[in-house]
């Protein structure tokens, strides 16, 4: 986590110092779209050097809060802080930015607080759906998972049902939330495997599920045992062998 805050930080700071009057015109967002008479109206020179400081404090301050935040209390918080603070940020940053346009482009502004508004709610929604924690329901006819990324198992679809101390290589997550001791999702092995995860917990044991399809689904729950689930699969599916 450390090393994202610090990547994430230094690439802030360095924004600030490569936008710059002579190159505006082609990496500033939004003012590259202007017409020459709309960038007339617009407080380039005072606003360039506003830019930098803004950027060069969001960059400290997301390092030093962040890294106090992933030690003092966990890296899932800080990763919702570097996930969230900087958006706030922008918000703020372009609602102060409006003084600067003295032209009719001024609605600029408005509609890209807008947008990082509504990236700001689907990034909350994201992370409360993430975040919530994936049940583990189990009846004579199925193994059904509720929550992101849940599924319904038939018994006919099942191979075997195991505990195991140990999960395969992740590589890369293809498709899904990875935040901390969560991940949800498909990922893919360093073999080049795709497997799924269902983990609200880094917990040992966990529960892998074979299909006979031969795909594999690792399952943690952070509320109760993955031992006591694992015996009541046993007793409500006796069917359901385990093989190494």
């Amino acid at each position: 986590m450390i090393l994202v805050l610090l990547g994430l930080s230094l690439i802030f700071v360095a924004l600030g110092y490569i936008v710059t009057e002579k190159n505006a015109k082609n990496l500033l967002s939004g003012y590259n779209t202007m017409s020459e008479q709309e960038r007339q109206a617009f407080d380039l020179k005072s606003f360039i050097p506003v830019f930098r400081k803004f950027h060069l404090l969001l960059g400290i301050s997301l390092f030093v809060a962040g890294t106090a935040i992933s030690s003092l209390i966990s890296n899932e918080a800080a990763g919702v802080f570097l996930t969230v603070y900087p958006l706030l940020a922008y918000i703020w940053f372009l609602w102060k930015g409006k003084k600067y346009n003295k032209g009719q482009n001024s609605h600029i502004n408005l509609v890209g607080i807008a947008v990082l508004i509504l990236a700001l709610v689907f990034v909350i929604v994201i992370l409360i759906t993430g975040f919530r924690e994936n049940k583990l329901i189990i009846t004579t006819e199925e193994i059904s998972i509720e929550g992101m990324y849940g599924e319904k198992i038939s018994v006919s679809e099942i191979e075997t049902v195991c505990l195991t101390d140990s999960l395969p290589s992740i590589s890369i997550r293809t498709n899904g939330f990875s935040l901390g001791k969560f991940r949800k999702g498909y990922f893919k092995t360093k073999n080049g495997e795709k497997v799924k995860l269902l983990l609200n917990t880094e917990s040992k044991p966990f529960i892998r599920i074979v299909k006979k399809t031969g795909e594999k689904l690792y399952f943690s729950s952070g509320k109760t045992s993955n031992q006591i689930i694992y015996m009541e699969i046993k007793t409500k599916l006796p069917s359901i062998n385990c093989l190494q």
